[in-house]
């Protein structure tokens, strides 16, 4: 009896141990429920301490200016903080990324131009 157990005990542990070391491979097909809470930042100050801000998105002067606006749109925030997470890439490219999801769901063009066959353009 004790062998077995013992057996069992090495194999959980290999086991354990072989997916732990190849969890780079197999963790992003593990799904998340949407309905994990993060609390996102509700100020200016906390959205730069959260990572909300780059050096194309400043967000320093606002607080500098002493804004007492609640900080960036939660909706928006929650959404690049998750293309953050999934695809691994930095507050600038999640912001395009959004933008251009955005865009796309609104028929406009990357090049910020409507899709619209009627749209006429005098420029």
């Amino acid at each position: 009896m004790g062998f077995i157990l013992y057996t069992v005990t090495f194999l959980l542990l290999i086991t354990a141990t072989a997916l732990y070391l190849t969890r780079n491979r197999w963790i992003h097909s593990i799904p998340v429920p949407d309905y994990v809470y993060d609390r996102l930042p509700s100020s200016f100050s906390n959205d730069i301490e959260s990572g909300f801000s780059s050096n194309d998105f400043d967000l320093t002067s606002n607080v500098d200016a002493g804004d007492s606006r609640q900080g960036l749109d939660q909706r928006a925030k929650r959404e690049v903080q998750q293309l953050m997470k999934s695809k691994n890439v930095g507050f600038d490219e999640a912001r395009r990324i959004y933008t251009e999801q955005r865009f796309a769901k609104n028929n406009i063009g990357a090049d910020g131009r409507p899709r619209d066959p009627k749209f006429v353009s005098f420029s």
